[in-house]
């Protein structure tokens, strides 16, 4: 059932167990092979308190952003810990290939991961958002990949934690280029993404929303086009290179002109319409955005 409680994973021993593995090399990393590996368990939902970054393929009918593809090429997901995974994303699917590696919080402590592993935005975009890989670029990665398996094999000594950290953030660091990439290759969909973003904004300021409601969020948006908030906020930077806040004002500065110059209500009205609780904070923006106040553009047209 969609609403069951999922299950909680918080250890590398635990995924071994549930999936039938024998014991992990490493009780805070693993490396797990997906080739004829299925899920028995009949769990529907899980949440990791793990770091997961899986490659898979011969997945069918899965959904990018809005879309369906089948395909049969490399593709990553990234999961950061208190993800949950419903349904299918949850389970191993025949056919499957690939490999998961499950990292524990803990083995990053005091290591140059600790902190910036956080800041790469891809561990909180949604599994149907996942990175699609050229075969040069699967290659890269999973030449790394094999280069953690050599480590982890081995016989751990003092310099096999900073040996795997290494080749880890190197991964990540190309995940980041090829998502990129993505955003500029995959022009359709994302820019019929960046035409809905446009028809569901033009849609809100022309109705009685910003009265009710007041400024449209980035989770507004997100929640319509059924993507999440940090996959959007990448692809508006990417390839507008504003934020969906610096979009939302220019149209805002926009509608602002059209009722300064065309109506007669007065600025603190305007503000009001516009979705601003405080007349000042619309003043603020309208000059920082044109050099001039409110006042001074309506002025200009007499």
């Amino acid at each position: 059932m969609a609403n069951s409680k999922p299950y909680r994973i918080s250890s590398i021993t635990e995924i071994h167990r549930l999936m039938g593995l024998p014991k992990p090399h490493h009780p805070l990393i693993s490396i797990v092979d997906l080739k004829g590996l299925r899920n028995e368990t009949g769990i529907e939902a899980v949440v990791f308190d793990l770091y997961v970054v899986s490659l898979k393929r011969g997945c069918d009918g899965l959904h990018y952003g809005q879309q369906k593809y089948d395909f049969d090429e490399g593709l990553m997901a990234f999961l950061s810990p208190g993800q949950i995974l419903r349904g299918e994303d949850s389970g191993v699917p025949a056919g499957l290939e690939g490999w998961m590696l499950f990292v524990h919080p803990d083995f990053l402590w005091n290591t140059s991961l600790a902190s910036k592993i956080k800041r790469y935005e891809y561990f909180s975009y949604a599994t149907h958002e996942a990175l699609f890989l050229s075969d040069k670029e699967e290659m890269m990665i999973n030449d790394l990949i094999k280069n953690i398996k050599t480590e982890y094999y081995s016989n751990m000594d003092k310099f096999s934690q900073d040996i795997i950290i290494s080749h880890l953030e190197t991964l990540l660091k190309y995940a980041e280029r090829f998502y990129q990439r993505q955003f500029i290759t995959r022009k359709i969909t994302n820019h019929q993404v960046l035409s809905q973003v446009e028809e569901l904004l033009t849609t809100y300021l022309n109705n009685e929303a910003l009265l009710s409601e007041g400024l449209p969020t980035v989770g507004y948006f997100a929640d319509a086009l059924n993507i999440s908030s940090k996959y959007l906020s990448s692809l508006l930077k990417q390839l507008t290179g504003q934020t969906m806040q610096q979009v939302i004002h220019e149209k805002l500065i926009e509608k602002a002109k059209e009722k300064l110059s065309t109506t007669r209500l007065s600025v603190s009205e305007i503000a009001y319409q516009l979705g601003f609780e405080h007349p000042q904070s619309f003043n603020k923006l309208f000059k920082s955005k044109t050099n001039q106040s409110p006042l001074d553009f309506r002025q200009s047209f007499n």
